[in-house]
């Protein structure tokens, strides 16, 4: 990890000490300031030296490190920088899925935009026709599954002889999914001596031999890995720890709900990128809160005007940057929100540090996706302290909360006496109704009154996903090879799929799983046992999807060609 000092909380000589230090193309630093980006996670900050030099490079990262930018910034520096006419694929990157093939491509023409990089994402279930149009009319930069990758370098439309920079993003996951002879095929089909870049969660056997076989010399990188077993910050056991699992489109209403739940006095809301910090706190306030921004765009001025306010409690709510926020002195902090999980544990103790201050008890609330799971591990391995799960509450559970609160605060009054003057009016009432009835009616008005700034529609639940790494190993035995003939565990109460091709057609399980996620988008932990026979295959999914997978793969081609796809029919008795 860098040792470098705390940046500065000026807007311009914050930049200077960010991705400006790492000597980048001044078009590319112009997108990341438009996106709102302020300084390089730890996997950028060291990655993007290595890979501007030209060096190999083996990081074990995953997603949520910022490791897209970490490979996209210096293939597009490099990339423009050479300047001159663009004639042939620059780089390539290859990855284990068509979503993130296209969040890939997508991130990469962002950054490159105002260089007017040409970007294609080349992945199966998308028209074969526009991919070959696109690439006729030239590409600089290629980010492809491996599957169709290889279905154009064998078409010759494809051509890799030029590519100065491959990348394999999730390198485990596409050995997992039998990708190892299509990866293989692709990069003896890129030049000798290029550089190569491999980013993986983890390091199985498997990435070790591919990375001898394909890597010359390379630096290795092995994030958070290190500090991972750091003490917890004292205080640190006095502050409440939830995270609430939650669809990111859906963040900002779980943030507001949760946000009445508590009903904070004084709260920070982290947020990732400047971008992200004014669009929340906007909202925010068109909900009804008080909130300020802050990040590393302000100037002192600006600075010292917003932290005023929220020391006075004129606003209740500061939404900002984890660089904004250093060395705020704030004592009185009841609760920090982290919209999105940090991508380093560090900066999350230092985060939920604003909170528990004084002996005083706090709350720190996380917002995280099923897939950032493995981003909490990494905090309580650090913190030693379990992170307490949870679904986001429901309406009902928010119209309770503002009852209780309404019943709070009618017994503050009441013990606060002088109520003389209001018995008149009640007991006119009492003549002529019931006494709870009248008592009633009031807590209704006070309830009213109280309003509901936030919203009561209800936020698609998500189960709590089971603790486990991301990349478990599947399988009930040893792993497989290049061609295995089962993956997965066997699913309580799944449906076998018999699907009418099998080695002899070059079938194989990644081109099954493949299939299966990308046509009929169903999760890869969703999908079972698959067996490969000469002639058929099998393939176990939940019960409640089995017809959508059969038609979908009805409607696409395995090996580019139609297969008849039905429910395995039972074995006939015997007689």
């Amino acid at each position: 990890m860098s040792d470098t000092p705390e940046r500065p909380v000026d807007g311009e000589e914050a930049e200077q000490s960010g991705f400006v230090s790492l000597g980048l193309d001044s078009r590319l630093l112009a997108a990341l300031a438009a996106l709102g980006y302020e300084e390089p996670t730890p996997v950028q900050r060291q990655a993007i030296p290595i890979l501007l030099e030209g060096r190999d490079l083996l990081a074990q990262a995953a997603t949520g490190t910022g490791k897209t930018a970490a490979f996209a910034l210096p293939m597009l520096d490099r990339l423009v920088r050479e300047g001159g006419e663009r004639r042939g694929v620059f780089g390539l990157v290859l990855v284990p899925t068509r979503e993130l093939a296209m969040q890939v491509a997508e991130a990469v023409h962002r950054y490159g935009k105002q260089a007017g990089v040409r970007v294609l994402a080349v992945y199966g279930g998308s028209s074969m026709g526009l991919q070959l149009r696109a690439l006729e009319r030239g590409v600089d930069v290629v980010v492809a599954t491996p599957g169709r990758a290889l279905d154009h370098v064998r078409r010759g439309t494809l051509a890799l002889a030029d590519v100065k920079l491959v990348v394999l993003d999730e390198a485990d996951e596409m050995l997992d999914m039998g990708f190892a002879e299509d990866l293989e095929a692709i990069l003896d089909a890129t030049p000798d001596g290029r550089p190569m870049a491999l980013f993986s969660a983890t390091f199985p056997p498997r990435i070790a031999v591919l990375a001898a076989r394909r890597l010359s010399s390379p630096t290795e990188l092995k994030l958070g890995a290190s500090r991972a077993m750091g003490a917890a910050p004292e205080g640190q056991g006095r502050v409440k720890q939830t995270a609430y699992v939650v669809p990111r489109a859906h963040k900002l209403a779980a943030l507001s709900r949760v946000l009445d739940l508590e009903d904070p006095t004084s709260a920070i809301v982290f947020c990732r990128t400047r971008t992200e910090v004014d669009e929340i706190s906007e909202k925010l306030n068109a909900r009804g809160r008080r909130a300020e921004a802050l990040h590393g765009g302000f100037s002192q001025e600006q600075r010292d005007r917003v932290m005023r306010r929220f020391r006075s409690g004129a606003a209740d709510l500061l939404v900002a940057t984890d660089v904004a926020a250093r060395g705020l002195d704030v004592e009185q902090v009841s609760h920090v929100f982290n919209f999105d999980v940090p991508s380093e544990a560090e900066a999350y103790v230092h985060r939920i540090g604003r909170t528990g201050r004084a002996g005083r008890a706090g709350s720190a609330i996380t917002f995280y996706e099923p897939r950032e799971q493995w981003l909490l591990a990494n905090v309580e391995r650090l913190t030693k302290k379990k992170i307490e799960r949870a679904t986001v509450p429901t309406v009902a559970d928010l119209k309770a909360r503002r009852l209780e609160l309404t019943r709070a605060s009618l017994r503050e009054t009441i013990l606060g006496g002088g109520l003389d003057t209001f018995r008149v009016a009640v007991e006119s009432l009492a003549d002529e109704f019931d006494l709870l009835d009248v008592a009633a009616a009031g807590v209704k008005l006070a309830h009213e009154a109280a309003g509901s700034p936030g919203e009561d529609e209800e936020i698609p639940a998500i189960p709590v996903p089971p603790e486990r790494p991301r990349f478990a190993p599947r399988g009930d035995g040893p792993a497989p090879g290049p061609f295995p003939a089962r993956r997965g565990p066997r699913l309580a109460g799944a449906v076998r799929l018999f699907v009418g091709a099998g080695r002899d057609a070059g079938i194989r399980p990644a081109d099954l799983f493949g299939a299966i996620t990308n046509e009929a988008k169903l999760p890869s932990r969703a999908i079972g046992a698959i067996e490969i026979a000469d002639r058929f295959s099998l393939v176990e999914v939940p019960g409640e999807s089995a017809d959508a997978v059969i038609e979908a793969l009805r409607r696409t081609t395995l090996r580019g060609r139609k297969v008849l796809v039905r429910r395995e029919r039972p074995a006939p008795p015997r007689r």
